[in-house]
């Protein structure tokens, strides 16, 4: 393995051979756009002017709900790359799992799978997460289970200063770990102390969620 450097603060992390692999031999990986009525539902999340976008497609079986194949495409870093790979690879292999079990795949499973990913890098297993939640919605629109559609909103958080628990996310995601980090990056709760126990509660619940 070898340590790849970050110029913008001399940082240093290490990819796995696993990461390297899918990195350089992506599976799954769709060249161009998907045809039309080649596939059962498409996500799309992020965008090109922010830096990542990536973009997926999902063929169900329909007697089954089983995934028989999921295509990608993505902009984004080798880790995202090498997430989005192993993602692809997880829910399709031993006959596919049914979207309801993939929706249950974890960053930290991609993760592991992949032998491990540097802490700042978590947030590039997520891009293909939400990807693959969005197509998973719009199948199940074009298949009438309203029911199992995911509802993603915000809450605010900090009413002050406007501050939802998908920004307190997105801090996890760039590195906090406690409140005093999540503080340093949105300032929440300084102005309204009743809020702390949330933000608190709020900052385990994503630490878990996304390192184990």
């Amino acid at each position: 393995m070898k340590n790849t450097v970050n110029k913008n603060n001399g940082e240093g992390w290490v990819y796995s051979k696993i990461v390297k692999d899918h990195f350089f031999h992506p599976r799954n990986f769709l060249v161009k756009d998907a045809k039309p009525g080649k596939f059962d539902a498409e996500g799309q999340v992020g965008s090109p002017q922010c830096g990542d976008v990536m973009k997926m497609w999902i063929k169900v079986d329909a007697k089954t709900n089983k995934i028989k194949k999921l295509k990608w495409q993505t902009f984004g870093c080798a880790s995202a790359i090498a997430a989005t790979s192993m993602f692809s690879v997880i829910v399709t292999e031993k006959g596919g799992m049914t979207v309801d079990q993939a929706l249950k795949v974890k960053p930290q499973d991609i993760m592991a799978r992949l032998g491990g990913l540097p802490a700042r890098k978590v947030r590039c297993s997520v891009l293909c997460d939400k990807a693959f939640r969005q197509a998973a919605n719009n199948y199940f629109r074009s298949t009438g289970q309203h029911q199992k559609i995911i509802v993603e909103g915000s809450k605010v958080i900090d009413k002050r200063l406007n501050i939802t628990d998908k920004d307190i996310e997105e801090a996890v995601l760039e590195g906090a770990r406690n409140l005093i980090d999540v503080q340093k990056k949105l300032k929440v709760g300084v102005g309204d102390p009743q809020a702390i126990p949330e933000i608190e509660q709020l900052i385990k619940f994503y630490l878990e969620k996304y390192y184990g």
